[in-house]
């Protein structure tokens, strides 16, 4: 499984689910991405959909990602 993080980059109206400049993880979802979404792993540690518009998705080294996917 590959997984991808998005950099919060604005929170405007999930004040209360997501933090600007924190790392997320992403869930790959094509349908929610067909719609303008990402499904992403919030504070509360479950995953929902959330604009694209929102997020930066950034490249990290593949064992960084590994590392971090299985950071509890």
């Amino acid at each position: 499984m590959t997984h991808h993080f998005v950099v919060c980059t604005s929170n405007k109206g999930f004040e209360v689910s997501l933090e600007p400049r924190k790392l997320y993880q992403v869930i790959e979802d094509e349908q929610a991405v067909s719609l303008g979404m990402l499904r992403v792993i919030d504070e509360s540690g479950e995953d929902y959909l959330y604009p694209q518009s929102l997020f930066t998705r950034i490249d990290l080294p593949e064992t960084l990602e590994k590392q971090l996917a299985h950071v509890a």
